[in-house]
């Protein structure tokens, strides 16, 4: 089968109303498929004023803000409307990338006409009850998930590590990798910018610990911000600074007043304020892969990250950084420590992450989702695959 002949419907709770790396790597992948003659749809919710312009057809899904974190929506399910754009779209192959309520709808949809449905696995969403005091709902949430990527044909994971993880927890038989790449014309080591970490008030010599992503809390501000008290109780030298807004900013501002926040960055500012840093610290547990760790490795940064699925196989512990039980504090500060004290160690680590950025290019970690389309819709055809997953 020809790249040229695939249909693709793609659905997804947030293609471009708020900025992540998830659905970044969404329109990434549309524009790669469309560059290669794949005809694609998108349904997913639509806002007056996205973060940035989706690429490829978009069509608005109906859907409600989620309570408690009104910019995230949640798609209702497949209206009218969706059912008659479907039709007559007529893909060959139906693709979820987030377990909502419209994921569901498109999976049975694509089921009741012996379509293949694929789902990419974007964040560890059993894990997030953890950081509002609800974790004992974390068992319930994963056996949802399971029901869920049960349905598919395929699931893909963007990490080895979260692959097996996906396997553990017997998600589905069918697990591969679609991992993610680096645009490394942005991240680079020569995108460091002395003057303008002087105008932020920090000087050459001063090792900068950097934190870049969204604001909220379950991407492990609480660990960050301990194990900067950690730092400053010891006398270590170091400063703080911030790339990224969102929800939680007035309470992280709150825990860290001698940081700089710089807020939301995008394109070469992003890779500026990256290489500008002097290390990455990525205490977060929910991701599946870790962009902000490869952009940090593509500028020759080295990372302190917690041992979790995504940083597990993007960092090799002692050589491109350092991987830290989750909610080590002390762990967590002494890696840091080295790093602020000893720039020799800073730039083998760095060098070594660069190299290992370097095989991360975004269309050839796109193909290999191609070719899982290809493989599907061909097993699909010939009565191959099972309409759910036989995994006990």
């Amino acid at each position: 089968m020809d790249t040229t002949a695939l249909r693709i419907a793609l659905f997804s709770g947030n293609y471009n109303y708020v900025r992540d790396g998830a659905n970044q790597a969404l329109n990434r992948l549309v524009g790669y498929l469309i560059r290669q003659g794949a005809h694609v749809r998108i349904y997913a919710p639509t806002v007056k004023e996205p973060a940035f312009p989706a690429t490829g057809d978009l069509v608005s899904a109906p859907s409600l803000p989620i309570p408690g974190r009104g910019e995230y929506r949640v798609p209702l399910g497949l209206s009218p409307k969706l059912r008659k754009d479907l039709k007559r779209f007529a893909p060959n192959i139906v693709h979820v990338a987030s377990p909502d309520p419209m994921g569901h709808r498109a999976i049975s949809w694509a089921r009741a006409r012996n379509l293949p449905a694929v789902a990419s696995v974007h964040t560890r969403f059993e894990t997030y009850p953890r950081y509002y005091g609800l974790a004992f709902l974390e068992p319930i949430i994963e056996a949802g998930l399971r029901r869920f990527y049960r349905r598919c044909d395929a699931i893909m994971a963007p990490s080895d590590s979260m692959a097996q993880l996906l396997r553990n927890q017997r998600m589905n038989y069918d697990v591969g990798i679609w991992t993610r790449g680096i645009d490394q014309e942005i991240f680079n080591p020569g995108r460091r910018d002395l003057e303008w970490r002087r105008s932020l008030g920090i000087a050459d010599d001063t090792p900068v610990i950097g934190f870049t992503g969204r604001l909220v809390m379950e991407k492990g501000l609480d660990v960050f911000s301990d194990a900067i008290s950690q730092l400053q109780t010891r006398g270590v030298r170091h400063h703080v600074l911030v790339l990224g807004d969102g929800p939680a900013r007035g309470w992280f501002e709150n825990r860290l007043p001698d940081a700089t926040f710089v807020g939301f960055q995008s394109g070469t500012n992003l890779g500026r304020g990256v290489a500008s840093m002097d290390m990455l610290f990525n205490p977060s547990v929910t991701e599946t892969f870790g962009n902000v760790t490869l952009e940090a490795m593509a500028c020759a940064l080295p990372t302190v990250a917690a041992r979790a699925t995504g940083s597990d196989s993007l960092v090799s512990d002692g050589i491109t950084g350092r991987l830290i039980r989750p909610g080590a504090i002390n762990k967590f500060a002494d890696a840091l420590q080295q790093y602020c004290i000893d720039p020799e160690s800073r730039r083998r680590a760095g060098e070594a992450g660069r190299l290992e950025a370097e095989r991360y290019g975004w269309d050839q970690v796109n193909q290999q989702l191609v070719d899982t389309y290809i493989r599907v819709i061909g097993q699909r055809t010939r009565g191959a695959m099972a309409l759910a997953s036989p995994v006990p």
